[in-house]
């Protein structure tokens, strides 16, 4: 089976529509699959809800959906880079479901493994258990949440071989395994594409059985979140 397709648009077609449930890698601007957020930006589809640990920055990232209005809620950990998200939010047009981050992974990656629910004690007590389940064990209480199982993931690695078997650069790891196994369908960008066999079996971190469709995007931006510098003296 050839999972490479030429761009990101024809690896979205047939794929992506509105009202979807979609859940994108990255953390920050880091790990983001930029040219696969381009392409769904340029797709047109809307009433999107997106499941990614924030929702990049003003003009950059998922920034581009809320933008056009592609995007109806997030479920997220972090927004605060996001000015046009906090306009949206305040003025009731974004529907937002913070989700502690530690509790964002375990979300994904029970969806992945099949876990319809799980409990855990991070939120009891605070406006994030509020209408859940609350049960006791061994005299604590914990707080039970809901696996994600996203319709279509849309993440980004560093290296994939011709199955579809994935290595990921450093931190820009972060969600996109979970991300990945959560999705019915999983797309992935990368920035090389090389044979199968190619990538020792050590170094695979994520196996091509979860990668349905490949991109190559050899040359990205990769954008500096929050550039800081020091003054050396």
């Amino acid at each position: 089976m050839n999972k490479i397709y030429p761009s990101a648009a024809e690896a979205l077609k047939g794929v992506v529509k509105d009202g979807q449930l979609l859940a994108v890698g990255g953390f920050g601007l880091c790990g983001i699959p930029e040219a696969l957020i381009d392409a769904l930006c340029d797709s047109g589809v809307k009433d999107l809800t997106v499941i990614s640990n924030n929702a990049g920055v003003d003009g950059f990232g998922l920034g581009k959906l809320l933008e056009t209005r592609q995007i109806k809620k997030m479920i997220s950990s972090y927004v605060g880079e996001n000015k046009e998200f906090e306009r949206q939010y305040l003025a009731g047009e974004l529907e937002l479901e913070f989700t502690p981050q530690g509790t964002l992974a375990e979300k994904l990656r029970a969806g992945g493994a099949g876990i319809p629910a799980f409990f855990t004690k991070t939120g009891v007590g605070t406006l994030v258990a509020e209408g859940k389940e609350l049960r006791e064990f061994n005299g604590e209480t914990y707080v039970m949440e809901r696996g994600l199982f996203p319709e279509v993931s849309l993440i980004k690695a560093d290296v994939a071989d011709r199955s579809g078997n994935l290595r990921f650069n450093l931190t820009a790891r972060n969600f996109n395994p979970a991300a990945a196994t959560a999705g019915k369908i999983c797309i992935v960008e990368v920035e090389r594409i090389v044979a199968n066999g190619e990538i020792a079996p050590d170094d695979v971190h994520l196996p091509g059985i979860y990668v349905h469709r490949i991109v190559h995007n050899p040359t990205p931006e990769k954008r500096i979140e929050k550039r800081t510098i020091r003054d050396h003296k």
